[in-house]
């Protein structure tokens, strides 16, 4: 399910809902979880008195995966401060944000904005998961985009507060670990709202057509993740890039690129950081560990 891929691994903004049809759509519940043991890439950079460690997430997880443990749990432990994507955002002061950045102004209803072909799809696909069809109309198409993306995955069990940075920040609060962002809440959503229409709606499209794999291609994923394989994920991830290269460059490769001074910087610092981010970043020849190898800095995969 190539769009819906990028958000989950490159965006934790992506997860910041306001419409009404996202926002009532509540995770499946289901029966008493069973915990399945996980083991997600962890890697290590030293250099002097610094120490990064570098951790891939996925922004949405069914409960039961306990991978909060062994090494990636050590590695955090001896960390001085924990670096997400974004720093500890409060979900509902934000609306108002998400809302501004969203709203479409042009006064054009996002259906007539679709081409012809895409638009019986697109609402045909707003009434298979029980939304209006005029539910998205006062928004940009990259906001109908993302929450189509995400509202089959809550149907399906997968919540956001079970996701791998729900619990490293809770972690962190707990023993009053300093949390900061590699970037803000305006940047991240900046990148949808700043994407030309016409990206915005092949985007939005291209989500509708890969809607029926939508479970499928996230349980994939987030094995692949599980099994510490980012070979794998990179793999999967490269079949949404390919299909919209200007939206990897965009979310993936650029962001990754200020990352890797970010790092660069924090390696001529004593002390331990623990850096986690989307698992597509660090997946593939455009992750931010190859980025790392133009300021001769090479990070080592964890055993365990």
């Amino acid at each position: 399910m190539r769009t819906n891929r990028l958000g989950l691994l490159l965006s934790g903004a992506a997860l910041l809902l306001t419409a009404p049809a996202a926002a009532q759509t509540a995770p499946a519940t289901a029966a008493a979880a069973v915990t399945v043991d996980a083991d997600p890439a962890l890697w290590v950079i030293k250099k002097g008195d610094a120490t990064v460690y570098l951790f891939g997430t996925v922004h949405v997880l069914k409960p039961g995966l306990s991978w909060f443990d062994e090494e990636v749990k050590a590695a955090f432990d001896r960390s001085d401060r924990l670096i997400l994507e974004l720093p500890d955002v409060d979900e509902a002061a934000s609306q108002p944000l998400v809302l501004k950045l969203a709203t479409d102004t042009s006064g054009v209803p996002l259906t007539q904005k679709l081409p012809a072909a895409d638009r019986a799809a697109y609402e045909k696909a707003l009434t298979g998961l029980g939304i209006p069809t005029a539910a998205f109309d006062k928004f940009e198409p990259w906001f109908a985009a993302i929450n189509l993306g995400l509202i089959p995955l809550l149907k399906l069990g997968y919540d956001p507060n079970s996701g791998a940075e729900k619990t490293l920040l809770a972690a962190a609060k707990k023993v009053k670990k300093p949390v900061a962002g590699l970037e803000s809440l305006e940047q991240q959503l900046g990148y949808f709202d700043t994407m030309p229409e016409r990206l915005q709606i092949k985007y939005l499209g291209e989500t509708v057509k890969d809607l029926p794999k939508a479970g499928a291609t996230i349980d994939t994923m987030v094995a692949e993740w599980a099994a510490g394989d980012p070979d794998a994920l990179a793999k999967t991830l490269n079949e949404g890039l390919d299909a919209q290269p200007e939206l990897g460059k965009l979310l993936l490769a650029d962001r990754n690129k200020r990352w890797a001074v970010v790092i660069d910087d924090l390696l001529t610092r004593p002390g331990t950081t623990f850096i986690a981010v989307g698992a597509g970043h660090l997946a593939g020849n455009a992750s931010v560990q190859h980025q790392l190898k133009r300021y001769g800095i090479t990070a080592t995969r964890v055993k365990y």
